[in-house]
Order: structure tokens, then sequence, then C-alpha cells
């Protein structure tokens, strides 16, 4: 029995015995009452359970332990955060809190009690798994090998069905990619079941029984609302521990995303997040997995503002992948809109007072909408919902958000209903939506760069990751003009249409005066027009013509004469060591 030092005495009171050390087993009839207050009754002991003041946290709870602020003894009123509310367990072993001191009137401490404390584990996070993965990108400068592998790390977590959820930028050209879970000393091989870029989710999984000992599925929660509490877990930069940081949802509205050049439903918090953090959950209060972190905001005039990939959009991932057997995709309306919050333009439109809607400006070529709707319609609703002038639909209660958000709620295939205003009449039609193809991809899909090579000009296909490998990170502001404009407003008028480039000249007496022509469209082979680069690639090879004449952009022509190029052709390729003078693709 520990001994206390009796407490001092007050002038003009007699000293209070000291009470009898009893162990605290949750009974506390032993204990003498303390004498009530004039006027008031007598307190009841405190109970095993938590006050209201003070609830326990909901992470603790899901993860099984007590919370520091509850314990089975009368341990007062907890403390309170600087928040106004609880802060969450860190990794560390929780360390039993000292009574609070005694207010003016209460009972005084008695001396010579001692108190058991539970023993407390520390807060567990067996569903985060840290990420491996060795990385060997596409060389876009030469196409026909790929760049020097790198290794990296990020964070996941498991759901059910013996599955991993990652970013999918986490294991973007992967050759091996490696689980480890917390607390082990291995790492598991892992098979790489999908990969939504649009969405940037990766589903991974095991076959290693080993890895799912012990380790059971996060489940999801729903959509936070605007202040909830968020924790993000996962292995960032500066350790190789699990970190854990907390803040609130500050915005939830439609985001780019910039790993998929796409928009989607997305939160916004003011948790640190950090490279490494990616693919890591984000759990709310009860436990429960509220969203993937994925990007944050880097810029000088903004602090701490992380993005989370939020629950409808990993739903839909995983259904969709369980639908299909692989991912298929978020579906689009191949249009372009405009807003009608002008009186004027709506009664020009022939809008009703009551009418609310936006307008098509522009519609996709190879999308199925083009087959109902026409340029200047008014869609009024989307599936029973009415659009507003500003584009947006009710989301929740006194929140709004653009109705892209109701059609990627669906999925590919489905049909959904839209009602058109159309010469001052209403037109009601079923659409089938599905992923619709850009001029200028946002990604690759994992497979090597296509090219062409005759005389030394090497021919591409412009995409995304190109511009991005020729002009850096900054593609959109300093790579041409005219290639910008296909990328921001070019619309393919058919499903394999390709913009092809001379991406560069490799040098031999054969192309003497072009070796200055880079990154220059191809608009047209001896008078054809170019679609694609294997539609270029087939017509070179079968020329039987004296000479091979291609029409550039800016008015350029290039000429070659055909013997005299193809034999040039073999010399270069082995000059530069390239193996041969296509892509495989381009050879089936």
């Amino acid at each position: 029995m520990e001994s206390h030092d009796a407490p001092k005495r007050k002038r003009g009171r007699k000293p209070k015995p000291p009470a009898v050390a009893a162990p605290d087993n949750g009974n506390h009839d032993s204990a003498p009452s303390p004498k009530p207050k004039r006027g008031r009754k007598p307190k009841p002991p405190a109970a095993a359970s938590p006050d209201n003041d003070h609830p326990s946290s909901p992470l603790a709870a899901a993860a099984d332990i007590p919370d520091r602020g509850s314990s089975s003894g009368p341990r007062g009123r907890g403390r309170k955060s600087r928040r106004g509310r609880h802060e969450l367990p860190s990794d560390a072993d929780v360390a039993p809190r000292a009574p609070s001191p005694t207010r003016r009137g209460a009972q005084k401490a008695a001396a010579n009690v001692k108190v058991d404390v539970p023993a407390v584990e520390p807060l567990r996070w067996e569903q985060v798994a840290r990420v491996f993965c060795v990385h060997t990108e596409p060389n876009f400068s030469m196409p026909w090998q790929r760049k020097r592998q790198y290794s990296s790390s990020s964070s996941g977590f498991v759901i059910g069905g013996r599955r991993v959820l990652t970013n999918a930028h986490s294991v973007e050209h992967y050759t091996q990619v490696k689980l480890k879970k917390r607390g082990s000393d291995t790492k598991y091989l892992a098979t790489v079941l999908a990969i939504g870029n649009e969405c940037d989710m990766a589903m991974l999984t095991v076959d290693d029984d080993e890895f799912w000992k012990g380790v059971s599925p996060l489940e999801f929660g729903s959509l936070p609302a605007l202040q909830d509490a968020v924790t993000v877990v996962g292995y960032p930069i500066g350790g190789d521990t699990i970190s854990v940081t907390s803040g609130v949802v500050s915005r939830i509205e439609i985001l780019s995303y910039v790993h998929g050049s796409t928009e989607l439903l997305g939160l916004q918090i003011d948790a640190a997040i950090n490279s490494g953090n990616s693919g890591g959950p984000a759990f709310n209060d009860q436990g429960k997995c509220v969203g993937i972190a994925f990007q944050s905001l880097k810029h000088e005039d903004a602090e701490n503002i992380g993005y989370v990939i939020p629950t409808p959009v990993i739903k839909h991932f995983i259904q969709d992948y369980e639908k299909s057997g692989g991912y298929t995709g978020f579906p689009i309306l191949g249009i372009e809109w405009q807003k009608m919050e002008n009186p004027d333009l709506r009664k020009a439109m022939g809008m009703k007072p009551d009418q609310k809607g936006v307008r098509i400006r522009r519609i996709e070529p190879t999308a199925s909408e083009s087959g109902c709707m026409q340029p200047s319609d008014i869609i009024l609703s989307f599936d029973g919902i009415d659009i507003a002038n500003d584009g947006t639909v009710p989301f929740r209660h006194g929140e709004r958000i653009g109705f892209s958000y109701l059609v990627s709620q669906k999925y590919t295939g489905e049909k959904a209903h839209v009602k058109l205003l159309r010469n001052s009449k209403i037109q009601e039609f079923n659409i089938k939506l599905a992923i619709h193809k850009k001029l200028i991809p946002a990604h690759i899909k994992g497979r090597p760069p296509s090219y062409y090579i005759v005389a030394g000009f090497v021919f591409m296909v412009v995409s995304v990751p190109y511009l991005r490998s020729e002009y850096g990170k900054d593609y959109e502001f300093d790579a041409p003009v005219k290639l910008l404009d296909k990328h921001l407003h070019a619309m393919a008028q058919s499903p394999d249409e390709q913009l092809v480039v001379v991406s560069q000249v490799l040098v031999a007496d054969i192309n003497i005066g072009y070796e200055e022509l880079v990154n220059t469209q191809v608009r047209a082979f001896n008078g054809k027009p170019v679609n694609n680069l294997k539609q270029l690639a087939t017509m070179v090879e079968d020329c039987n013509e004296e000479f091979l004449k291609f029409d550039m952009d800016y008015d350029q022509v290039v000429v070659l004469e055909t013997k005299t190029a193809k034999a040039a052709t073999q010399d270069i390729l082995a000059t530069h060591c390239i193996p041969s003078a296509m892509s495989d693709d381009l050879k089936a």
C-alpha cells in the first residue's frame, strides 16, 4: 500500500480521518460517505462507465481499448482537450493520468489511497499496410526502351475479400509490388487486381495466407459532414513507423483529381497529407473509414490542405470491379455545357420563368448522346432531379453540388433518363452512359508507348504522359500552343483517332534540313489524312510511289525518296541500337 502525506489542516476546521484504502474494483460502498453540502443532496459515487461530459473516444472503442478519459474507478471529471473534442490516442502506450484537483467545497483527497489502474494496450492499426513498389516508367524520348527502375513506398488498407486498397499512382508502371503489415518484418508479394486511373485507386491482393492472419477488414462509414473530425493514418516520409494526423472536413465538392485528369466528389481536410500518406485510410470518430488520402495542395498562400477520396467513390470502384470483373470507369456525359443564369439568355432560349437548366454547347462526336442531344438543347433534369441554372443539384440539407455527381454515381452501360428543352418543347430520352475517348488521353494504362521510325523520323502518339515527359509538370504552360489547344478543346471525330506527331529526328544524311522538326503534328501522307499512327505506318510500309510526302502542321512539308528512305532506316536503327522500326502493337 502506497503512503501519501495527510492533507494539511485548514484554519477553524478539524482534520478528517484518512479513508480506509481498498482496491478499486468498482464497489465503493466501503468508503465513508462525504458530508453533504447544505441544501444539496449528496452525489452518488461515480459509475464505472465514462460520464456524458467526457465520452470515450470512438476510435479507441473501435480498437477495443479504454479511452484516456475513462476508467473503472472514480477519477473525477475528465479533462477536455484544447479544441473542445477528444484528442486521439497515439501509437504509444497510454499512460495513466493523475486525478483532477478537487474543487472548492468538494471532498478532500484522502491519504493512503491506492488506485489500481487497469492495463492499457496501445492503439493498433493492423488493417493499415505499407506498400512497396518498383516502378519502370516508359521512356518517351526513346520509346523502344524503358527508364531506369526506381522504388517507392506508400500506404494501403485491408478491405473485405482478402483485398487491399491503395492509390493508382502508388503502383503506376509497376514491375513488382509488395505489402508489409504493421508489426511484421516480412514483405509479402502482391498481385494487382485492378487500377482505376480516373479515380486514383488500385486494388491488390496477397496469395500468402500468413499475411491475412490476425487482420480484419476495415468498415466503411458514411459521407462525413462539414467540421466532422477525421484521422489520416499512413506511412509518410520522415520515418518508418505509422503516422496518425487529425483534422476536420473543411469542404465537400467536385474536385479535380490530378492523377486521373477528371472531376469526382472529394473531401478537403486540414490534416497534413505528405508523400507516403497516399493510399492511407481516413477515419471518422466511430473508427470507420470515410476516405483515402490521395493528394494535397502545395501553394505559398495555403497550408495543411489535403484531399481525400470519399466513400461513394470508393464503393463505386469496388462494386464496379465486383460487377464486371475489372475496372470499367466512371461514365460521363459527352457534352460541354453553359450556365443559364442570365435572364435574357433564358428568355431567348424559350425557357419559362419556372424552368431551370443548362445549355449544351458541344457534343462529343463519339458519344452516344450525339444521337439524341443537339447543341443549344437545355438539360432540365437528370434521372428526375432538376438541374439549376448554375448546373448544381440538391446534395444534402442546405448543400448543392454539380450535377456531374449524379452521372458519376452510374456505372458504364447503365441508362439515365434526361429531360431536355428544345425549341420551347420538352423532350425526354433514355441515354446509355459510357466512357468517351479523348483525343489526347490522360493515361496509356501501363502499356509502352507506340512509335514508328522511317528515315530517322520518330512518329509518336500524343498523350498527357507524353506532354509531361517532354515539357515537365508545367506542360500546360510550356507545350506548343497548337498542342495545348487540341488537348483542352479538340474532340475525337472517331473512336480510333489519334494525334500523331514527329517526336524527334535521328540525324542522318537522308534527313538533312529536317532536324528541327520536333513535336509537330502530321496532317496527311501522300494526300491522305492521317487518322492514327497504325494507319500512317501501314501507308508508309505499303507505299510504292516515288516519294514519301508528309504534310505537317504550320504548312510544313517533308519529302523523302521512298527507296532511299527505307534503305536508310535499317542503318539508323543499327546506329542507335533500336531493335525494331515500330512498336509491337503496330505489328499486329
